[in-house]
């Protein structure tokens, strides 16, 4: 069973930033696909940035603030977070699906909440 664990989470200032981390208990070199999720309180889950061979996609709210990358070495996945807004408050989730496996794996999710 993967286990995926995110960290990085917490209380912000608008305008600060944070580095959300998910570490996979599986090697990712072979993760096809990886992307983080949020959903806030009374909204449905949506997806802020994924990525793909060939391919990184972000939420038009986050585009040119958040980053999405990978340490293979590190079996770990990141989000970058900059210029926070309070609408970006949210609990994250990491999900990643891994080539030739039929299941996606989730992590247990972490808090960000921006706010003065």
């Amino acid at each position: 069973q993967v286990q995926l664990v995110e960290s990085g989470g917490g209380l912000v200032q608008p305008g600060g930033s944070l580095r959300l981390s998910c570490v996979a208990s599986r090697n990712i070199f072979s993760v096809n696909v990886m992307g983080w999720y949020r959903q806030a309180p009374g909204k449905q889950r949506e997806l802020v940035a994924a990525m793909s061979p060939g391919s990184t996609n972000y939420a038009d709210s986050v585009k040119g603030r958040f980053t999405i990358s990978r340490v293979n070495a590190k079996n770990t996945v990141y989000l970058q977070m900059n210029s926070l807004k309070p609408e970006d408050t949210a609990v994250y989730y990491c999900n990643l699906n891994w080539n030739g496996d039929p299941y996606e794996y989730w992590g247990q999710g972490t808090q960000v909440t921006v706010s003065s």
